[in-house]
């Protein structure tokens, strides 16, 4: 009931992008459909019908990619302060998340399931004219139910199954074991060695003096900045309290304060508190870089052309109305999985070259914002190219004469085109949302509206200036063995 009424009560962009994740089941679910009634149209031809299912991964793996981008995206499940005492915390919040996507890729695989039985005759009664999908939609045979309700649900089950694994609540504690864990600033778990920030010293005026019984408790210190304000202060018995004072006077019994210079060392055995523990700035934690996974990115696109070009080499160029190969569907499978590991070590070596060569304003805000997104948008731009040099192929082995399954072919084509082109557009809103407060700490600041779309236009031209003819080498060396 919670996942329907934050889906009723969404935004109109909110329900475009969920009736995008619709469509796109429909159409995957579509495909799985024609792929089941060739099966039973053509009982003797068991491999050319497991072909025409395997065909459907690219469809079906685009489809989940976008349900996990749209709800990535969505503000409805979007944990917030405050939630998880009405018992909405990020669990929950996952759940609910996953849910709303299997809602909306259900409605996508009952619409595929209408229009299936609509264009096979079964629901007006007049069988389909053409030949050719009436052996793709198995006229006059009858469906089995367990089939079709198996292919249907596969595509709600992977994308709420993707959604809930890429949504799961993480464990924010640490997780290196070589050193000891302690509780940070304020009883906050962690380690409590970050570096301090400016004026950190003078917060909440905690540092200025203490009490003796504070002192008993264990106070060990304070900066050389705080010495230096109690150098002329006058104690409780009109003494002038200084440096050269003894370190190692008796702290007064009446419960006044003392000066922070005359306070005793601490012993070893007494447990230092947040306030009063030792400043020891260490350097934090490193960030996980974007590219540590380009070279595994090019190692597997590297495979991917081997086993494109020695398939090639094997079978030749497919007929037209023909499918390619088990081989060729492999080697297109690992290229663009290696391409899609390389897009944010590329796009983070993108940011890297725009602020070479003394960069001014324009370029080294173009540049600072491309390594922060890189890990965002990295990955679909990587897809996105994969899809584009798969499109150049195709244009060029075919030679006009449509891909290999006709219209249902072409249907698959545009679900993938279409479905990593949306993800790509939700990744740049979900980067956009990301980095509106640093947007709006530049407006504050002064910075013009139009220095920021050209930062933002400085940005796609890079990115196409370093994408396109990676895409177009690419294409090239795939379509070489499938042309001889």
């Amino acid at each position: 009931m919670l996942a329907l009424r934050l889906t009723r009560t969404a935004h109109l962009a909110v329900h475009l992008r969920r009736l995008l994740v619709a469509l796109a089941s429909a159409g995957t679910g579509f495909l799985l459909l024609c792929a089941l009634g060739h099966a039973l149209s053509h009982p003797d031809a068991p491999g050319a019908s497991a072909l025409r299912l395997a065909w459907c991964a690219a469809p079906l793996a685009a489809a989940v990619y976008l349900a996990v981008a749209v709800a990535r995206t969505d503000p409805g499940t979007r944990p917030r302060s405050g939630l998880s005492a009405i018992g909405l915390g990020p669990g929950r919040l996952m759940a609910v998340s996953a849910t709303t996507t299997a809602l909306s890729a259900a409605l996508g695989s009952v619409a595929a399931l209408l229009a299936f039985l609509y264009l096979r005759g079964s629901l007006t009664g007049r069988p389909p004219s053409d030949r050719v999908a009436a052996d793709a939609l198995a006229v006059g045979q009858s469906l089995p139910a367990p089939a079709v309700l198996t292919l249907l649900v596969l595509v709600p089950a992977l994308a709420s199954a993707a959604v809930a694994h890429t949504l799961r609540p993480r464990d924010p504690r640490p997780t290196t074991a070589t050193a000891p864990r302690g509780y940070g600033r304020f009883g906050a778990y962690g380690w409590g060695k970050a570096r301090e920030t400016f004026g950190a010293y003078g917060r909440f005026g905690a540092r200025v003096a203490v009490t003796a019984g504070s002192r008993a408790a264990g106070a060990t210190g304070v900066p050389p900045l705080e010495r230096s304000r109690e150098w002329g202060r006058v104690g409780a018995g009109g003494a002038l309290q200084t440096q050269a004072s003894d370190p190692h006077s008796p702290a007064p019994t009446d419960g006044t304060t003392q000066t922070l210079d005359a306070a005793p060392p601490a012993p070893a055995d007494t447990p230092q508190t947040p306030d009063t523990a030792p400043d020891t700035p260490t350097e934090p934690t490193p960030r996980p870089h974007n590219t540590t996974a380009l070279p595994w990115g090019i190692a597997v696109l590297t495979a991917g052309l081997t086993v494109e070009t020695y398939t090639g080499n094997a079978t030749g160029a497919p007929t037209p109305g023909t499918a390619p190969s088990a081989g060729v569907l492999i080697g297109w499978a690992l290229t663009a999985l290696g391409l899609a590991l390389a897009g944010p070590g590329l796009t983070h070596l993108c940011g890297r070259l725009l602020q070479a060569a003394r960069p001014g304003a324009l370029r080294l805000l173009a540049g600072r914002v491309l390594m922060e997104e890189s890990h965002r948008i990295g990955r679909p731009l990587g897809v996105v190219a994969a899809v584009a040099a798969a499109a150049y192929v195709t244009a060029t082995v075919y030679d006009g004469d449509g891909p290999a399954f006709g219209p249902l072919g072409t249907l698959g084509a545009v679900l993938v085109a279409g479905c990593t082109v949306a993800t790509l557009l939700t990744a740049a809103v979900e980067a956009r949302h990301a980095r509106a407060d640093t947007t709006g700490a530049l407006l504050r600041l002064g910075a013009p509206p139009a220095t920021l779309r050209a930062a933002a236009a400085v940005r796609a031209a890079a990115l196409l200036a370093l994408f396109g003819p990676l895409v177009l080498v690419v294409a090239v060396l795939a379509a070489l063995p499938l042309d001889s």
